[in-house]
Formats: structure tokens, C-alpha cells, sequence
């Protein structure tokens, strides 16, 4: 064997840092198996009439009590949920995220959400 191939032999690649595979869907890519899962719930769902607008990949601006929250280099801050999609029932907007574990980041980004009056549903 030589140098070349034992360090071959030895390196994984990286993977994701939680363990999720990501998986292709319709040619959709999905971050993981669970996201997939659930973007499949919601077409259904929306094919039956019980949802509309359905979205994947929305972008919340996060906003505090004098103005846009900005990052170190001045860019808005802002979190990215999984879905988003409107309840004909109730004719409210939902927000979801399919979320295996939660991070820090993620807790911190969804608090300043809710306080300004946007709740994300973990499925």
C-alpha cells in the first residue's frame, strides 16, 4: 500500500455535522431526509385544498424595537425557515421548520421571531 492510498483509505468525507442525508425529491433538493418528508405532507395537503402559497426556503427578516437587527457587518439579520404556506381554514400564514436539533443560533433566531409576532412550528 502505498502513502498515497493509506491516506485515501483513512479520510471520510465530511458530512453533514448532525448526520442527515440530504436527498433529492422530484428534483428538489432537501437538506434531509425529514424536510423531504414533510415538503411530500404538504403537497399533498395544498393538492387538497386545505393549504395555498406553499413555499420552501423563506427568508424572515428579523426586525427588534428600533429597527432591523444588524450583524457585525451591517447586514440584516434574518432566519430561513423550511416552509412556509397559508391555512385556508384560518387564512394564517404558517412557518415551519423541520429541525432534528435545534442549535444555539437557531433558539436565539427564532425567540426574536416570535417577538415579533412570528411563531415557527418545529416538525
Amino acid at each position: 500500500m502505498t502513502a498515497a492510498e493509506l491516506v485515501a483509505s483513512q479520510t471520510k468525507p465530511k458530512g453533514n455535522k448532525f448526520s442527515a442525508q440530504r436527498v433529492e425529491v422530484d428534483g428538489i433538493s432537501f437538506d434531509s431526509k425529514k424536510e423531504a418528508r414533510r415538503w411530500g405532507e404538504l403537497k399533498l395537503l395544498e393538492r387538497a385544498g386545505e393549504i395555498i402559497e406553499l413555499r420552501r426556503q423563506v427568508v424572515i427578516p428579523l426586525v427588534g424595537r428600533d429597527g432591523p437587527l444588524l450583524a457585525r457587518k451591517g447586514r440584516q439579520m434574518r432566519i430561513t425557515v423550511d416552509f412556509g404556506y397559508v391555512e385556508v381554514a384560518s387564512g394564517l400564514t404558517v412557518y415551519e421548520d423541520a429541525k432534528g436539533l435545534p442549535t444555539r443560533d437557531y433558539e436565539v433566531r427564532r425567540s426574536v421571531a416570535a417577538a415579533q409576532g412570528v411563531e415557527i412550528v418545529e416538525v
